[in-house]
């Protein structure tokens, strides 16, 4: 299922956000930061990538089921869709 970039807008939001965090987390590591710091960020960071995958996951059910409401076949079955769920946890 192809979902553009408008689609997932949050998503994609969060991971530029992500992106940078981790660019600050490395910086922290090369500069001999204290490991406390480190591992919040990292856990920061950790968590903007779990939120934009779950977003994308919502995004691809929400899709499905307006398929369905149109009377079409959905870009992909419930069990694709918990199969990825899964995968994220």
């Amino acid at each position: 299922m192809e979902m553009g970039p408008i689609m997932l807008k949050d998503a994609l939001t969060r991971l530029k956000r992500a992106q940078g965090q981790l660019g600050a987390v490395i910086a922290m590591i090369e500069n001999g930061d204290d490991c406390k710091r480190v591992l919040t960020q990292l856990a920061a960071v950790s968590s903007a990538v779990d939120r934009a995958g779950f977003k994308i996951i919502a995004t691809g059910m929400r899709e499905c089921q307006a398929a369905r409401g149109r009377g079409e076949e959905p870009p992909m079955s419930e069990e694709e869709l918990e199969k990825l769920f899964l995968a994220l946890s």
